[in-house]
């Protein structure tokens, strides 16, 4: 990292993909401000008053004050031709020229998959993706857990993978080192903690706007080898991270929701157009990105034949006779647990193929 590669990223008039064109152009941010005139109007295309701007280097004051403000705050500043980063982030054509990273560094560059979803998950949602994450943790070596720390599915995927001991980056709409939103500092704090990463591609200058989470999603979409939406209405965020991640090329995967629920009408719809590939275990996210075809096949660990439960789970399942089914109604006076509770339980054992649900509103244990 040079001071001109974020002089570039700081200069009025050159956006996201003018500083793209112009590494594209001329190798690398320090032959950008050597160049002439002629060369950046005419090789480059720039107009007269941008180009004047760069020969100005009207941006390295802001830039020196940048690289002091990231020394003090423990912040990381990786351009685009550094080795630190992420060679998948490097692939797509609207690329950040420079990433602000606080933590390991090194996890941009693992196996890493995206998960994100809505910000009103229900109980469902946030079972499937701990689920799923907990599955993944056990049978892939090295993974690395990538979403936006928001609300939701995004923030229930860092915690999941926290309690799965494995890594996640958090990409941030905001400069480093604030944490939107703030009730997820403490989320954040562990992230640090454990091994992961917080990344944003906004100095500190950054005027802050609403865009600014929309451009976000497209650098949670292009850290990773695929992106997992587990909920979603027909409108939102994830929706639009998984259209980034179709667009650059990613595997787009989505967890199926009954057909009413406005939760999962999104996913079912991503679904039904052919627009993602169904997930219903680790196993078909395992299998949609080929992450069973590695070098070394033997490290991936062979999956237990059925979940474990937890052991409420299990108390819940010893309420069910051999073979007759048992109506909701039957199971809430029988267990003592509040509707919240037991609409929890009884989908983790539906997920873990102990029960399933008759018509009726009714189970029965297999």
């Amino acid at each position: 990292m040079t001071i001109e590669d974020i002089a570039l990223q700081m200069t009025s008039g050159i956006g996201v993909k003018g500083a793209a064109h112009l590494l594209e152009v001329f190798g690398n941010a320090q032959n950008i401000f050597n160049a002439s005139l002629d060369e950046l109007t005419l090789k480059a295309g720039l107009r007269p008053q941008i180009a004047h701007n760069i020969l100005r280097k009207q941006a390295f004051s802001a830039a020196a004050k940048e690289i002091e403000y990231c020394r003090r705050h423990a912040i990381r500043i990786i351009a685009s031709s550094d080795p630190e980063y992420p060679p998948l982030l490097r692939e797509i054509p609207d690329f950040p020229s420079v990433i602000y990273v606080m933590g390991d560094t090194s996890i941009l560059s693992t196996r890493c998959i995206s998960i994100v979803g809505t910000r009103q998950a229900t109980p469902y949602g946030q079972i499937m993706c701990n689920r799923l994450v907990d599955e993944l943790a056990a049978r892939i070596p090295g993974l690395c857990i990538v979403s936006g720390l928001a609300f939701g599915i995004d923030v229930a995927a860092h915690r999941a993978a926290l309690a799965a001991h494995i890594p996640t980056i958090a990409v941030l709409a905001n400069a480093l080192p604030g944490i939107t939103p703030a009730q997820h500092a403490g989320v954040a704090r562990d992230i640090l903690a454990h091994g992961g990463a917080l990344v944003s591609e906004l100095h500190s200058q950054t005027r802050q706007n609403g865009n600014l989470y929309l451009t976000r999603n497209r650098i949670i979409a292009a850290l990773s080898a695929g992106c997992l939406v587990v909920e979603s209405p027909d409108s939102g965020g994830s929706l639009v991270t998984a259209h980034y991640a179709d667009g650059y090329n990613r595997s787009v995967m989505a967890v199926p929701g009954r057909a009413t629920d406005r939760a999962s009408a999104g996913t079912n719809h991503l679904i039904r157009n052919r627009k993602a590939q169904l997930v219903m275990s680790a196993d078909d996210i395992i299998r949609e990105l080929m992450w069973d075809l590695g070098e070394n096949p033997a490290e991936f660990h062979v999956p237990s034949p059925t979940p474990s439960l937890t052991s409420e789970e299990q108390r819940l399942l010893g309420l069910f006779p051999s073979s007759d089914p048992l109506s909701l109604e039957t199971l809430a006076e029988q267990s003592g647990l509040n509707p919240g509770e037991l609409s929890v339980l009884l989908i983790g054992l539906e997920l873990s193929g102990a029960i399933r649900q008759l018509p009726g509103n009714r189970y029965i244990k297999l």
